[in-house]
């Protein structure tokens, strides 16, 4: 039996790892890297080793030195976690041979379906139905739009969609560069694109004595980036006939390579019902929580018995009612989606107050806590949030809710964009293709949920907070009015922007009460952390936090971020025309001019590589490059000069 686990990994996925281990009375054992130091995976185990360095390659896919780490601390298993080594055939293969047990497929198994070129041909010999793979010497115009995909790997990376034959040189390029620093392995595919799928895929679970579950589908449809970012089981799209067909498919798939341990089979379906294999992937999936949580199974604690020798059941559990997790991201989703990093000064999400079991309440898997660090190293998704509820409606409903009332300062993320989503009538309605952001229009889905009024409201509330907060600070008279006179006099000033929107306002307290120019409020009671306003006859709450120049406030009506415009402007700030700055903290990885080229508008520049993905930097106009300031392999902060393109003469 397993005594003592290290989990080869980091975040939520060691977390919950560790979760189970604790009740089933296994010891734990975390890695971490100099960036993780103080991270909430480092500190949740038992015992922790430090891997030096901060990048992957430095750290986390070092398979020696995460076999080191086990023998050092006495670990006698490993698991892989999920992204990374998980699915690295080598690393199973060097846990093994170090005399320790493998919480994870055979290593034969992982190099087969590690490969998507070589795994769909061999679903094909199963009679598992597959999309054909193409070479990308070959492609013509008939077989757009494409998808150039690696053949190690997933996640999103790797991969570009090409609808016009002129993008297909510098797509291919792209993509082998990223998956050749993601997984160390450049080999690039191409395969038809399916503009408007289902991302269907299937749960397995497989003992060493030859039982196969199909455990459950789910439903993976929105996506950015061809990264999911809603999970839901069972999936609106399919019936029931559809459902043992496809249950039947990922059986073969699994049968078809002797597969031991939890894995997921992965797929296509077309509008017509009709789907294609993508991928096996050989390891616990991010979404695993939508099946634990309408199956009433702890995945972790089935992959953990099957490497300790035990039998499945015959069948699995039945599916009960639906649950839906979304990926909750540091992230701007209208600045094309644009990684965020940065401090977390607040991290609360409410009713947080169950696991596996069928019932009412919340599910938090994350990384982060109140405090937390947001670094540019590691994929920038801070928790899933899961609920479960007897119909998916009901699900929709209370995980909005969830996540409407939440408190995240700190860094922007996309909580709107799944607040907005959840409530949609066309995802209310089952509409969850693969096209659901293009159909439904990203500005749209991206708007804050925060109204132009909110807004306002929301700053005076901060302005009245400060004001109290000011007071409280003050060492004599502290209990007057912030700016209060015997006499009427010009009322306190204070000026807020949100996102490039300014806010003025103009109040004083007088014996009277509150009068604020343009609003017509009552001022109910106001402390530093907290005001309450009479708006209309409605009493609304407003939680105020400030943080770094910046007023958080929280209230039913949607959060805003309000940053305190500078009384005087800073000439030294201003950029020179043409300016292109980095807007996250990264590393310069290609370079596609040199100072003096004449570039047109669109035209790649550079890319940065951030938070495990590559950025385009693109000429805003046609020019000249008139600097180019990096080069290849430089750090840069937010803000760094990375070019400027100039007119051409």
């Amino acid at each position: 039996m397993i005594q003592n686990l290290l989990v080869a990994n980091r975040g939520e996925i060691a977390r919950r790892v560790f979760r189970t281990c604790r009740d089933a009375g296994i010891g734990t054992v975390a890695v971490f890297s100099d960036a993780d130091a103080a991270a909430p995976h480092a500190l949740a185990a038992d015992t922790a080793v430090r891997l030096p360095g901060n990048a992957p390659s430095e750290t986390y896919l070092r398979a020696e030195l995460l076999v080191k780490a086990a023998a050092e601390t006495g670990a006698d298993a490993v698991h892989p976690g999920y992204g990374f080594l998980s699915e690295n055939a080598a690393f199973a293969r060097a846990v093994l041979d170090a005399g320790l047990t493998w919480v994870g497929p055979p290593p034969e198994a992982i190099e087969t379906m590690g490969s998507k070129v070589e795994s769909k041909r061999l679903m094909a010999a199963a009679g598992v139905p597959v999309l054909s793979e193409l070479d990308p010497a070959s492609v013509t115009s008939d077989d757009l739009p494409l998808l150039v995909k690696a053949s190690a790997g997933g996640g999103g990376r790797g991969m570009r969609v090409v609808r016009e034959l002129s993008e297909l040189a510098e797509a291919v390029e792209s993509a082998k560069a990223e998956a050749g620093s993601a997984f160390g392995d450049p080999t690039v595919f191409c395969e038809r694109y399916l503009e408007t799928g289902r991302h269907i895929e299937v749960q397995v679970l497989a003992d060493r004595h030859g039982t196969v579950w199909a455990v459950g589908e789910r439903e993976c449809s929105i996506q950015r980036r061809h990264q999911k970012v809603v999970e839901e089981a069972p999936s609106p799209f399919v019936d029931a006939a559809m459902r043992e067909e496809l249950f039947d498919a990922a059986r073969k798939a699994a049968k078809a390579i002797d597969y031991v341990g939890a894995g997921t089979v992965e797929f296509l379906a077309g509008p017509d019902g009709r789907f294609y294999f993508l991928e096996m992937n050989t390891r616990l999936q991010v979404e695993h929580p939508v099946t634990e949580n309408v199956t009433g199974l702890d995945l972790v604690a089935l992959q953990l018995r099957i490497a300790e020798g035990e039998r499945l059941p015959a069948d699995p559990p039945p599916t009960v009612g639906h649950a839906i997790e979304v990926r909750l991201y540091a992230e701007d989703p209208a600045a094309n989606w644009q990684p965020q990093s940065g401090t977390l000064h607040t991290f609360e999400v409410p009713d947080v107050d169950r696991s596996f079991e069928h019932g009412p309440g919340l599910r938090l898997d994350s990384g982060f806590e109140t405090g937390s660090v947001v670094g540019v190293h590691y994929d920038p998704m801070l928790a899933k949030v899961i609920t479960w509820a007897p119909t998916r409606a009901e699900a929709a409903r209370r995980l909005a809710k969830a996540l409407a009332a939440s408190k995240i300062h700190g860094v922007v993320t996309n909580r709107d964009l799944l607040v907005t989503i959840l409530r949609h009538e066309a995802f209310l309605a089952g509409e969850t293709d693969t096209a659901f952001f293009d159909r439904h229009g990203l500005d749209t889905l991206a708007a804050p949920l925060a109204t132009p009024g909110t807004e306002r409201l929301s700053a005076l509330a901060a302005a009245l907070a400060e004001a109290a907060a000011n007071r409280a600070r003050a060492t004599t008279q502290a209990r007057l009015p912030s700016g209060w006179r015997n006499v009427r006099s010009a009322g306190q000033r204070k000026v807020f922007t949100v996102a490039g929107r300014e806010h003025e306002v103009v109040y004083s307290l007088t014996r009277d009460g509150l009068r604020a120019e343009g609003f017509e409020v009552e001022l109910v009671s106001n402390e530093p952390g907290r005001v309450v306003l009479d708006v209309a006859g409605v009493r609304r709450t407003f939680d105020v936090a400030r943080h770094d120049g910046v007023s958080y406030v929280d209230s039913a009506l949607g959060s805003v971020a309000l940053e305190a415009a500078p009384r005087f402007a800073d000439p030294d700030a201003a950029l020179a025309a043409g300016s292109l700055v980095a807007p996250m903290p990264g590393t310069v990885v290609r370079l596609a001019v040199q100072a003096g080229d004449p570039v047109k508008a669109g035209d790649p520049l550079l890319w940065l590589e951030a938070m495990k993905m590559e950025h385009r930097i693109a000429a805003p106009a046609d020019g000249v490059v008139a600097e180019l300031p990096v080069t290849v392999g430089q750090q840069v902060e937010v803000g760094t000069i990375l070019a400027v393109v100039g007119e051409a003469e």
